[in-house]
């Protein structure tokens, strides 16, 4: 399995621990294209400070159990934006309100290189 398919799997399952957990409008985008940072960048939203800090608590422990840990963490204090960097996957959760503020997105998307993910779409 080539490195950037393993990097989407990992997207993926990101992903649907965020689902599982209730986060809203969870998205998928494919930034291997346009930057070296990453392969993906996973960005999702909670409603509140606890929730963000909850969702990022919860991919955390679940990807520990399997031996991945992410390489950097950042927000956790705040809990306003929170960013984990697992190498080829960086994980953004934002409060809803900082997540409309910065629009992270406008900056990656371009055409067909995101996807939606779950039912909070």
């Amino acid at each position: 399995m080539k490195d950037k398919e393993k990097a989407h799997e990992l997207a993926l399952k990101i992903a649907g621990i965020l689902d599982e957990k209730k986060a809203r409008d969870i998205i998928i985008i494919d930034i291997g294209e346009k930057s070296v940072i990453a392969d993906y960048f996973v960005i999702a939203s909670g409603r509140s400070t606890t929730a963000v800090k909850s969702l990022a608590d919860s991919v955390d422990e679940k990807l520990a159990k399997e031996g991945t840990d992410p390489l950097r963490r950042d927000g956790f204090s705040e809990a306003k934006w929170i960013a984990m960097d697992y190498g080829s996957v960086i994980l953004h959760v934002f409060h809803e309100e900082t997540r409309e503020y910065y629009r992270l997105e406008r900056l990656w998307i371009e055409g067909a290189n995101f996807e939606r993910y779950g039912d909070n779409a």
